[in-house]
């Protein structure tokens, strides 16, 4: 069947209910690679009011900047169902206000997206494969953000695969995660906008490196011109990665889980099942080279835990037109650098050692920054926005990337001692998961993250938060001493030969030895 009839079928098919309620499908096609150049079609039924406001979001989840989406968008023009142009203006720089044509008629809007940047927040386009960053995308029509939305994928001819977290749309019209394919239109369907928003596409001359189970969930890595390496020594060590963050919260809420190696490049975000990531195999070749990667893949991964689901409460609901300011990103961005440590470690993939010299690096980096005595964790989070996720110049600002894992192994030190090492860190993050996330359907305040620290340790911490709002110097002697560690004036971590049985016991469960 010719690919533009599977296409027809399919909108005739879902438009069969008629409009009894909003109606909002994608095709997305790729028509002139060497333009890097997107083709968008937005179909739009069940609209009640005279005009539509479609929107460009301003920034992607998970980078905390803005972005100039809406410049690269051109060649915008509505039309009915009969063909005819509609009226549309630009209200301002990232909105196009649409006349429907009748109560609940149907509108196409077109346009072009130019995508020729390589890295997770922004798209690109080329011969041989494509990336698509949702949020830079596809429009969003304002008030209908929680409404479900379809997609069809015109796959380039002779691509071999598409790969993503969407949940592909059945000839059933149930929705679930089918094998990549060649060529042909791909159906998806989204839950709401979000959800569109948080699946990132990678398509084109991709490879599919074997799968794995953890708990019965298949977890798939795809990728652009990944080069030399052990694949199966790869697949084998994210595997124990997958498998030690998922005993450590005790739960897994996606049904598949796909990594998407972008190829050589910048910047990795996290998603509800999925994670945009540079990769090449040459990185592979040398042990350092291997735990970088682990250690990567490990904190991406863990973000969809913590930061997906375990959230500061200002994170999601979204606002995409502008900042979405929260003091709590020391707890998803830095904690996550806290454990992908931890988990690389758990998974048998690095040394007690390694991680000494891990943590005693985000020491050194912030220590060394003059403006650490000036700027606080919280305000570093808050200040993020202005600067960048990985925080300005050595006058600028700290960077979270740096203090907040530190302050995270102060922390897990702090509720091991208090609790007699009956507890740590893992419980603060399994009841944030469990009460926040699964029991309220929300993210937590600055307030409620404190609580549940001071709860699970058994007592007040005030001097640990002090660390978190103000600019107090962390003791890092006191702490490290709760796990039978020291610290020089190198900032070097290392054992204490002469500890106590307490601390040597809270260092054993830390360090696994």
């Amino acid at each position: 069947m010719p690919k533009n009839l599977t296409l027809i079928l399919f909108f005739l098919a879902l438009a069969v209910a008629g409009s009894a309620r909003p109606e909002f499908r994608y095709t997305l096609r790729v028509e002139h690679p060497e333009r890097h150049s997107y083709h968008v079609f937005f179909r739009i039924g069940g609209i009640e009011s005279p005009v539509i406001d479609l929107k460009m979001p301003a920034w992607m989840p998970g980078y905390y900047q803005l972005l100039d989406y809406a410049g690269g968008l051109s060649g915008f023009s509505a039309k009915d169902a009969h063909g005819d142009s509609l009226a549309w203006e630009q209200t301002d720089r990232r909105t196009w206000r649409v006349a429907v044509p009748a109560k609940g008629g149907v509108l196409t809007v077109e346009y072009d997206i130019f995508a020729n940047t390589n890295f997770a927040a922004q798209s690109l386009l080329d011969s041989a494969h494509g990336f698509v960053a949702p949020t830079g995308m596809f429009l969003y029509p304002e008030g209908y953000l929680r409404q479900p939305v379809d997609l069809a994928v015109d796959l380039r001819t002779g691509w071999t695969k598409i790969a993503t977290g969407l949940e592909t749309l059945t000839e059933s019209g149930s929705a679930g995660r089918q094998e990549p394919v060649a060529g042909g239109v791909h159906l998806y369907r989204a839950s709401d906008f979000d959800v569109l928003y948080d699946c990132p596409i990678l398509m084109g001359e991709l490879e599919e490196l074997p799968s794995f189970t953890v708990r019965g969930v298949p977890h798939y890595f795809a990728g652009y011109r990944m080069g030399e390496f052990d694949r199966g020594r790869f697949i084998a060590g994210l595997k124990k990665i997958v498998e030690a963050a998922v005993e450590m919260i005790g739960d897994i809420p996606y049904r598949h889980y796909t990594f998407l190696g972008m190829g050589p490049g910048r910047g990795g975000i996290e998603h509800l099942n999925s994670a945009a990531v540079p990769f090449s195999g040459s990185q592979l070749a040398t042990e350092g080279g291997r735990k970088r990667v682990f250690n990567f893949l490990a904190h991406e991964y863990f973000h969809h835990y913590n930061v997906k689901r375990i959230r500061p409460i200002a994170l999601g609901p979204f606002d995409y037109q502008g900042p979405n300011r929260t003091h709590g990103l020391w707890v998803s961005e830095g904690l996550s650098v806290y454990y992908e440590y931890m988990l690389v470690l758990r998974a048998g993939l690095m040394q007690d050692s390694d991680l000494l010299q891990d943590l005693r690096n985000n020491v050194a980096a912030y220590e060394n920054k003059p403006v650490h005595l000036r700027q606080s964790l919280a305000q570093a989070s808050w200040d993020s926005w202005n600067y960048g996720p990985l925080g300005g110049g050595a006058d600028s600002t700290i960077s979270y990337y740096d203090k907040g894992p530190a302050v995270g192994l102060l922390l897990d030190l702090a509720i091991r001692h208090a609790s007699g090492n009956r507890r740590g860190l893992d419980d603060v993050m399994r009841r944030l998961y469990r009460e926040w996330y699964q029991g309220k359907g929300r993210g937590f305040t600055d307030a409620e993250f404190r609580q549940v620290c001071e709860s699970v340790a058994g007592e007040p911490l005030p001097e640990i938060f002090d660390y978190v709002y103000t600019v107090k110097e962390p003791d890092y002697a006191k702490y490290l001493a709760y796990g039978g560690l020291g610290i020089d004036a190198g900032w070097r971590i290392f054992v204490l030969p002469e500890a106590g049985p307490p601390a040597v016991a809270i260092r054993k469960s830390l360090l696994l030895r």
